[in-house]
């Protein structure tokens, strides 16, 4: 990372980034060009979770080529300047590489898909067997993840612009 002053290291605050996060964007390599989908996801102990229908292209390239990146971001917002070269951004952000591996067995399944919906709710419900047989489920195991910040909180961008 060019930043050093700007990278986050510890692991639980890069935990706290993912879930966090409402949306993470896998690329995937469509032959040679990138191809970046906005995904839901689950996030648990470094491992990414994603639910699709049965057929698509990012799954026809994942099978084809199941290394991948990621990215997610939180806490983003523009801060204006005078000058618009000196134009900001405050955020949280990691980006990670790791390979995808295809979940085909019910018990696998059933705890993907528990995974995602704690990712967004504490209401997580069983979802019946018969229901999962028309969905793909695909984890991302991450081999690295980077994590950037801005170096200003809110309130220091609150007081600086008299919304205290």
């Amino acid at each position: 990372m060019r930043r050093n002053d700007k990278e986050i290291t510890e692991q639980k605050a890069l935990d706290e980034i993912m879930k966090k996060a409402e949306v993470c964007r896998l690329g995937i390599s469509y032959e040679s060009m990138a191809y970046i989908i906005p995904m839901s996801f689950g996030y648990a102990n470094r491992v990414l979770y994603f639910h699709s229908g049965p057929e698509g292209l990012k799954l026809m390239l994942l099978r084809e080529n199941p290394k991948a990146c990621f990215e997610v971001e939180i806490d983003t917002r523009v801060i204006p300047s005078e000058r618009g070269c000196n134009w900001s951004m405050r955020y949280q952000s990691i980006i990670g590489f790791g390979e995808v591996e295809f979940i085909e067995e019910l018990e696998g399944k059933q705890e993907a898909m528990k995974i995602i919906m704690q990712q967004y709710s504490d209401e997580v419900k069983l979802i019946e067997d018969a229901a999962l047989s028309g969905v793909t489920l695909f984890k991302l195991i991450i081999s690295t993840m980077t994590g950037k910040k801005s170096h200003k909180s809110y309130t220091e961008l609150d007081t600086q612009e008299g919304n205290l």
